[in-house]
């Protein structure tokens, strides 16, 4: 089969391998669209040390069961389908608990680190267990499913802080996540939403999805801005989705006392926080971890149009043309939001 390997850092080679094994308790499925995710992105180059080569990175996904494992009884060959970034073992004490995003066993399909490797979906076939797929409605189309898995990912961010009707919110971070983040939040009955970037085209693509209000760092203090507008006290929500010390820290800053802050973005392993405010205006602070079961709900949204996808695709591209648009996200071109490969 053709897929798109990342055969050293900053190289991806569309080649022929091998088909993928497809275990007893799997299903083959033959991929129809895969995005793009920014992990893979910045795993192309190697800074993040979960994308060691050789792999097949991908793990945004939808596509048709084309085989079945010998343990398989609840899918069918011809089901349209997608599945979580994260296979879970399903035995583990957190599984049990139904905390499956924080397994203890917990592999991410396309990623390759010193505890695994596991190719992902940058193919035209991949295989995952059926404990981890999910149906396609009609109505969504394979381009719509692939984007289900960054849904879900603001979607558990969502539930984590509790969000409550009329509570206003920042988030930090206008890419994939954070304008997912802010949808799911007006869809949540949230009363002001301020979005925070330095990007100005995802700031005005932030005000079509939400945003009530759009602020640029490039002109001012994001922090001082932000309690400006909540009346000096702060937000009652941060939602950080950038992963970065400077946007962690302003998202600590700019919720109010006994707010949440909620950590989505992991770019950097680690940061530093005023230990000291944080116990002081009793903060509460959440990392959030990929999804925990919410799929149904996304697509579920994205069929009643709560959510729109659409607007978010940049292209659709097939799967041999992987390696230039890869290199066009990684040098962060204008406009460029979400791109999907086709095998």
């Amino acid at each position: 089969m053709k897929a798109l390997v990342l055969e050293e850092y900053n190289s991806l080679i569309y080649k022929d391998i091998p088909m993928p094994d497809c275990k007893a308790d799997e299903v083959l499925i033959r991929v129809k669209a895969c995005g793009i995710c920014g992990s893979d992105v910045h795993g192309f180059d190697g800074s993040t040390g979960r994308r060691i080569p050789p792999l097949v990175m991908g793990h945004e996904a939808s596509g048709v069961i084309e085989g079945l494992g010998a343990n398989v009884k609840d899918s069918h060959v011809g089901d349209r389908v997608t599945f979580d970034s994260t296979v879970y073992c399903g035995n583990c004490y957190f599984c049990r608990r139904g905390e499956i995003n924080l397994c203890s066993n917990r592999r991410v399909l396309g990623v390759s680190c010193d505890e695994y490797s596991r190719n992902g979906a940058f193919a035209e076939y991949v295989a995952v267990p059926e404990r981890i797929l999910y149906s396609l409605p009609d109505e969504i189309s394979f381009e719509q499913a692939a984007m289900i898995e960054p849904v879900s990912i603001a979607f558990h961010a969502l539930e984590l802080a509790k969000v409550s009707l009329n509570e206003s919110a920042v988030v930090f971070g206008a890419g994939i996540i954070g304008l997912f983040t802010i949808q799911l939040l007006r869809a949540a009955g949230c009363g002001r939403i301020l979005a925070v970037d330095t990007n100005v085209s995802r700031l005005d693509i932030a005000s079509k999805m939400g945003a009530d209000i759009v602020f640029n760092p490039a002109d001012g203090d994001a922090t001082e801005f932000a309690r400006d507008i909540a009346n000096g006290h702060g937000y009652d929500m941060a939602f950080e989705a950038v992963g970065i010390p400077a946007t962690v820290s302003a998202a600590i800053e700019s919720t109010r006392k006994g707010g949440r802050i909620v950590l989505i973005g992991n770019v950097s392993s680690q940061v530093t926080v005023p230990l000291q405010k944080i116990v002081a205006r009793q903060l509460t602070l959440y990392g959030s971890c990929a999804s925990n079961g919410e799929y149904p709900a996304c697509l579920d949204m994205i069929v009643r149009g709560d959510v729109d996808v659409d607007t978010l695709m940049s292209a659709v591209a097939p799967l041999s043309e992987g390696a230039s648009w890869f290199k066009r996200l990684y040098n962060a071109e204008p406009g460029l939001m979400k791109v999907l490969l086709t095998p």
